[in-house]
């Protein structure tokens, strides 16, 4: 059934996040409330939203700056994220919400049928390396070199769904994904400074 845990009493991520809608109040709740809620996978989500908007040229400079914050706190092993106070009081409004997880869902179920918990790792572990991980890719998506967010952003994507799903074997492939894109960028941005000294 849809609602029932899996592996041993674990939920799909996208079953979280509709009973997460299902239990917030009419008109808005605070952004801190929200990622309470989450718990363990407020990381993941966060990760996850910040990847996406990582994919928009305009915005990929802020979202690295903001993916720092959480995969520092990755790398102290926290239990979740601390946000900044003026971005913690801030109010999602309950009907966003709902028209995300409306999109969102019928996505999530069908990447569940793929990422599945296996290759359990020790979770403090594997949270610091994730953060470590996602504090280079954030720091690439700094480079002035267009459309050079794309992989990185598509990486931080994938690392926030193996996450959240606890699925090794997929957080794996991330991460050596992970390690091509940065190996990519950086000869990207040294081969955009040698053109620019060439001129």
């Amino acid at each position: 059934m849809e609602n029932e845990a899996r592996d041993g009493g674990r939920h799909p991520t996208s079953v979280v996040l509709q009973d997460l809608v299902v239990g917030t109040p009419d008109g808005s709740m605070p952004l801190t409330l929200l990622l309470s809620r989450l718990r363990g996978r407020s990381f993941g989500f966060v990760m996850l939203v910040l990847g996406v908007v990582a994919l928009v040229p305009a915005l990929s400079p802020v979202a690295g700056v903001l993916l720092l914050w959480p995969a520092i706190q990755m790398l102290a092993a926290r239990e979740a994220p601390t946000l900044p106070r003026w971005l913690s009081c801030r109010r999602v409004p309950t009907a966003r919400l709902a028209l995300f997880t409306n999109r969102v869902v019928p996505v999530l179920r069908w990447l569940e049928t793929i990422l599945q918990p296996r290759w359990r790792t020790p979770s403090q572990t594997t949270k610091r390396v994730v953060g470590g991980v996602v504090l280079l890719l954030g720091l690439t998506l700094l480079a002035p070199v267009p459309f050079s967010q794309v992989l990185p952003a598509l990486v931080i994507i994938l690392i926030a769904l193996a996450y959240l799903e606890e699925d090794g074997l997929a957080l794996t492939v991330a991460i050596a994904a992970a390690i091509l894109s940065l190996g990519l960028t950086a000869a990207t941005v040294w081969a955009t400074i040698i053109g620019i000294n060439a001129l």
